[in-house]
């Protein structure tokens, strides 16, 4: 049995749609290499907290080195004292982050009160009493493509 003229030109036309979104990312995939966001902490501010949890407000700049303009539509973070999880926050905050430009954002975040009884053990076994080293991970969601993930490290200095 030979398939008609018109099941055959809706074979075609279902490849056809098929093709689009391949041709669409391999165009993404030649585009020239986008330069990461840098992110540094730049404040940590005390919160109001609840029950056995702490809250800070965590102030962050972000610096975009590209040519081209970042909109976000919320961010979530991770961050990492010493090399063990101590807080984690998101804020559904709206901005831009200007092209060759920077912007600061504050997201609040949270400290339970098992990790802060952590690192406190972790600072007192080591004697460490004026510096932390810090790992931050985030995403910032939005733009045209989608997320942009970030990543940057540090020390938080501790006052006297």
């Amino acid at each position: 049995m030979r398939p008609t003229p018109i099941s055959l030109n809706r074979r075609h036309a279902a490849r056809g749609l098929l093709a689009v979104p391949l041709l669409v990312l391999a165009a993404c995939a030649g585009l020239p290499g986008q330069e990461p966001l840098r992110v540094n902490v730049v404040g940590i501010e005390s919160l109001k907290g609840e029950g056995l949890e702490m809250r800070f407000a965590v102030k962050l700049r972000v610096q975009n080195p590209n040519d081209a303009a970042i909109d976000f539509d919320g961010i979530s973070i991770d961050l990492d004292v010493n090399g063990k999880a101590l807080a984690s926050g998101v804020s559904g905050d709206r901005g831009t982050v200007p092209r060759f430009g920077e912007h600061v954002i504050t997201v609040p975040v949270t400290v339970s009160a098992f990790a802060a009884i952590r690192q406190a053990l972790a600072v007192a076994n080591t004697g460490t009493t004026s510096e932390l080293p810090y790992a931050l991970r985030g995403r910032m969601s939005g733009g045209m493509f989608g997320s942009v993930r970030f990543a940057s490290e540090g020390s938080l200095k501790l006052p006297q």
